[in-house]
């Protein structure tokens, strides 16, 4: 059974090769660009895993890693945190995430990390 990866980027060309490596690799995806509600987008699509941006439009993806990870129902998802900017990430804290990799990153260590995490819940 294919497993379902949330993204949150508010990239757009980064978001579409995110979505085709993904979908490429059977993976089933969801793309946001934004989202006011993450527990609401994660309670939706109910995702195996979910891959954030740092630096996003009117929030950061440390944020949205802390609502995911303090929340009881959604918890046990796993959170891999992306950026640019690897020392500002990490420097202003874990958030909880399970995995952080920098960009620019090699596409195939991506997808090994997600498959690491999604076939750990098997």
């Amino acid at each position: 059974m294919s497993k379902r990866i949330l993204i949150i980027e508010d990239d757009e060309d980064i978001l579409q090769v995110l979505e085709t490596v993904l979908v490429h690799n059977d993976f089933i995806v969801n793309g946001l660009e934004r989202t006011n509600d993450i527990l609401e987008a994660v309670d939706q699509y109910a995702p195996d895993l979910v891959l954030t941006d740092y630096l996003l439009s009117g929030t950061n993806g440390g944020k949205i890693c802390q609502q995911i990870k303090s929340n009881p129902k959604t918890t046990h998802i796993p959170v891999i945190l992306i950026s640019a900017y690897p020392e500002l990430a990490i420097s202003l804290g874990h958030f909880g995430f399970d995995a952080f990799i920098a960009k620019p990153f090699d596409i195939h260590e991506l997808v090994n990390k997600i498959n690491e995490f999604v076939n750990k819940s098997e």
